[in-house]
């Protein structure tokens, strides 16, 4: 279902890990200020957003909605297809996932949210270790 995936960081807007043979190691600092910014948000429907060079159109955004905590994506413009994007909120870290081409956005989004549980899940064991 998933063919990229990576971990972003808002202060200071960065890539911590990626998966290696996908595209979102691409990530510009300055593409995920833009994605990441609580203000303006409005205006990310008007504008879209680009993730690593590809431009994306915003399909909802309940990134910073307590209790939710996800964006849905989609790829624009590209000649192998469109592609769904979800990006998901885990404390202070944020998972963004693309999918296979053909993914539809809403299993994407249940399948990052279910990844973003098991992360979770692992920073509190190893928080509660120390």
């Amino acid at each position: 279902m998933c063919c990229d995936a990576a971990i972003i960081i808002n202060s200071p807007p960065w890539l911590l890990a990626s998966y290696h043979e996908g595209n979102l190691f691409q990530l510009t600092s300055e593409e995920i200020q833009i994605l990441l910014a609580r203000d303006g948000r409005e205006k990310l429907f008007l504008q879209g957003v680009t993730l690593a060079n590809t431009k994306c159109l915003v399909i909802r955004d309940n990134l910073y909605t307590e209790g939710n905590n996800t964006m849905d994506l989609r790829t624009k413009g590209q000649s192998r297809g469109s592609q769904a994007v979800t990006i998901v909120q885990i404390e202070s870290v944020y998972l963004v996932v693309m999918g296979q081409k053909g993914t539809e956005g809403g299993p994407l989004n249940l399948k990052a949210f279910e990844m973003s549980g098991y992360i979770r899940e692992a920073i509190h064991r190893h928080v509660a270790h120390f």
